[in-house]
């Protein structure tokens, strides 16, 4: 859409572009909730849980709370854009993410410093670090497995991150499987499935988020 036509409907950005920022995304009362509850489910830690079909909008309510919690002060975020990785490369990119060097061969070493890095940070902040992960339907079941462990302290009692999974249908039956009834277990929160995010209307796209 050229500049011509976005004057004409008095648009500031392309509404059908894959790159419209998350600021001009349409936020329903779904996605609201859902980031509300998230922002207060952080002071506690755990799992929260998007599901959907492809298409419905995961992605784009991903990048409205993404955007909603990066706007909270002395908050963590991370998002795993390599779901699909095995051990050594989940270390890796978690070592990225929050700023640690790690030893991907030394699955230890890099449990030990993250977990050091995420308690210093708990101590230092009221939040838990979060920690987004789109299509994780397609994650190995060994690293979601890690993940729950990594996030886990004091015997299990309680949670050092906040962990957001979103993906398709395949994802809650994933989680179903004996191995991974431990994270179905420690869900706190559920987005449901159906029309979650899309362009702002009404008032063009230039139009903020609501966070109320």
């Amino acid at each position: 859409m050229n500049k011509r036509l976005l004057n004409l409907y008095s648009l500031k950005f392309n509404p059908f572009s894959s790159q419209l920022p998350a600021t001009a995304l349409w936020v329903t009362p779904q996605v609201q909730s859902f980031c509300w509850r998230i922002e207060h489910q952080i002071g506690e830690g755990g799992f929260a849980l998007a599901v959907g079909e492809p298409g419905v909008g995961k992605s784009a309510s991903l990048r409205i709370l993404s955007e909603h919690l990066k706007g909270l002060r002395d908050l963590c975020v991370g998002t795993l854009t390599r779901p699909q990785a095995k051990m050594a490369d989940f270390y890796r990119e978690l070592g990225h993410l929050f700023g640690v060097v790690l030893s991907p061969n030394n699955r230890w070493h890099s449990s030990k410093t993250l977990r050091e890095k995420w308690l210093a940070h708990i101590e230092a902040a009221a939040y838990r670090p979060v920690l987004i992960i789109d299509e994780a339907q397609e994650m190995n079941s060994l690293v979601l497995s890690e993940l729950r462990l990594l996030a886990s302290a004091d015997l299990d009692s309680r949670s050092i991150l906040t962990i957001i999974l979103a993906g398709d249908h395949r994802l809650a039956p994933r989680l179903e499987e004996p191995d991974l009834l431990p994270i179905a277990s420690r869900i706190r929160s559920r987005f449901p499935p159906g029309k979650v995010a899309g362009p702002h209307r009404g008032r063009g796209l230039s139009a903020g988020v609501d966070h109320r």
